[in-house]
């Protein structure tokens, strides 16, 4: 599979993976719709491509899921179809589940689980009438386990896991792929917006995520598997996959390797 020609929807295309994604499809000479809720960056992204018309831009807010059949018209009526679907909108969260209001718990499965379910079943008719179509999703190595300050981050990335490879099932006789990809440590923002306790972003960077994966070097990795069309993959350092191998085989060691994480 090249990505030259295909038309691929990509959200939360406006800083960190999205972005890094996007100039990448755009140099593998794909045509491209791009979204978040913030425009301005948007354009911005679009400002650094070397030919800006093959790049369309929709805004999309995945906590107004209601509205997600609209935004699929339009976007289909952009290039004329849609081959891929890239869901990378998210955020995440940095604190002790006792310290966190139900409020901050809705949030982050209204944007993470239901913003990203309800667009990817507002275009599945679509792909389901032309017998194809790609669904991606970004999850995260939380998704496969569980670690502390995350606690509702990494249910709703579990929630994601759960609904997708059910879905890959149901919808594998219309020739619809569904790929899962579960990022480790990447150096982008995500740790500064992280939610925290009362809803307020942390605002500041976690260690670990600055010493993470490149976002342009994820990009390439994660494309490939695309390209390759896998079910599922883990990008990350040494530590972030062996930890899912642990935890498949060995989950009480894992256990007590996550207990005495330094809970900061």
């Amino acid at each position: 599979m090249s990505f030259q020609d295909k038309v691929v929807w990509l959200t939360g295309a406006s800083s960190g993976i999205g972005k890094a994604t996007a100039l990448e499809l755009l140099a593998q000479g794909a045509n491209l719709i791009i979204s978040s809720r913030n425009t301005k960056k948007l354009e911005e992204v679009r400002a650094l491509c070397e030919y800006p018309d093959k790049v369309k831009i929709i805004p999309v807010d995945l906590d107004d899921y209601e509205h997600m059949n609209t935004l699929v018209e339009e976007a289909i009526s952009l290039f004329g179809e849609i081959d891929i679907l890239i869901n990378n909108g998210g955020i995440s969260q940095r604190s002790l589940a006792i310290d966190t209001g139900m409020t901050v718990d809705m949030r982050l499965f209204k944007t993470n689980y239901f913003g990203t379910v309800a667009l990817s079943k507002a275009l599945l008719p679509y792909f389901s009438a032309r017998k194809q179509g790609h669904i991606v999703v970004v999850t995260s190595v939380v998704g496969k386990l569980g670690t502390p300050l995350r606690s509702s981050y990494a249910a709703s990335k579990h929630a994601l896991h759960g609904f997708f490879d059910s879905l890959r099932a149901e919808i594998y006789a219309d020739n619809i792929t569904v790929t899962l990809v579960c990022p480790g440590y990447v150096n982008t923002a995500i740790s500064i917006n992280a939610l925290t306790g009362d809803g307020s972003p942390q605002n500041s960077m976690d260690k670990k995520t600055a010493s993470g994966l490149a976002p342009d070097y994820f990009a390439k990795k994660m494309l490939k598997a695309i390209k390759r069309k896998k079910h599922e993959v883990v990008i990350g350092g040494f530590l972030e996959r062996l930890s899912v191998y642990v935890k498949r085989f060995f989950p009480r060691v894992l256990a007590t390797m996550i207990r005495k994480l330094a809970v900061t």
